[in-house]
């Protein structure tokens, strides 16, 4: 009796080992690394860079070097929940209090609560905003310098207005970023049942076509925000700047009164 040898396991290996192989070739090329760039850069970073260049290591050095500086002028952990939380007021974007079905992280994003006319400090928040700079500005941010972050993007039921807006932001996406772009409609089942491969109906709310009840708590939220800078700030090693940042923000004084955001997503 024959029996077909599974290559599965045996080519999954081969690509394990190249792969490794690549993150240390692409370290080799970075070169030395020290402060919160040395953090920055682990091995799990270097994958995902590597994945979003499809593991070519010249084209990933660009990108990750180009990180590296934009990090170093921006310097995105700094930024403390009590400089961007008026962003957050109408709950234009926040992190949803349930996961995916494989236990991702969800951002739920309505672009029609904006509240802000600061791009600057929508960057900050990173929000979606209808304006194209905006727009753009923010695509350039999450593919470039958080690559391989995102696991799937869906726009539930969009204006009609938003077909225009899209084909020109379309533009601005890698085909890789392009590709975890879906749009849902109530009436297309095929696109409804893509989402719902990805959500139990009992989480998403009414609004994206679920069964659970939309309430996004300013105050709430924003607790856990500050919970999450003061993690930030221990990882990165600056908690005594943070206490001086805070100092007379923290707790529910943070936050703005809460509003009630409850109304259909945009």
């Amino acid at each position: 009796m024959f029996r077909w040898r599974n290559n599965t396991s045996h080519d999954q290996e081969n690509d394990s080992v190249q792969h490794e192989s690549k993150i240390n070739e692409l370290k080799a090329a970075i070169g030395p690394l020290s402060g919160r760039s040395l953090q920055y850069c682990t091995d799990a970073c270097f994958r995902r860079y590597l994945d979003a260049r499809n593991w070519n290591v010249d084209k990933a050095k660009k990108m990750l070097e180009e990180t590296i500086r934009w990090r170093s002028a921006y310097k995105p952990e700094e930024i403390c929940w009590h400089e961007v939380a008026v962003e957050g007021e109408t709950g234009k974007i926040y992190r949803a209090n349930f996961h995916d079905r494989q236990g991702r992280t969800v951002l739920i994003l309505r672009p029609g609560m904006q509240n802000t006319k600061s791009i600057d400090n929508q960057m900050r928040h990173l929000t979606n905003t209808p304006p194209i700079k905006s727009a753009r500005d923010t695509v350039n941010i999450l593919q470039n310098h958080y690559p391989e972050r995102l696991a799937v993007a869906f726009l539930y039921n969009p204006p009609r207005i938003f077909e225009a807006f899209w084909k020109i932001v379309k533009y601005f996406l890698d085909a890789k970023t392009f590709q975890k772009v879906k749009f849902v409609y109530p009436k297309d089942n095929d696109s409804v049942d893509l989402m719902r491969s990805y959500f139990d109906d009992e989480n998403l709310p009414t609004e994206l076509g679920g069964k659970a009840t939309l309430k996004y708590d300013h105050e709430e939220f924003s607790r856990s925000m500050i919970e999450d800078d003061e993690k930030a700030a221990a990882f990165w090693g600056f908690d005594r700047k943070l206490q001086q940042a805070v100092n007379g923000h923290h707790g529910a004084d943070a936050a703005p009164k809460p509003v009630d955001s409850a109304s259909p997503a945009s």
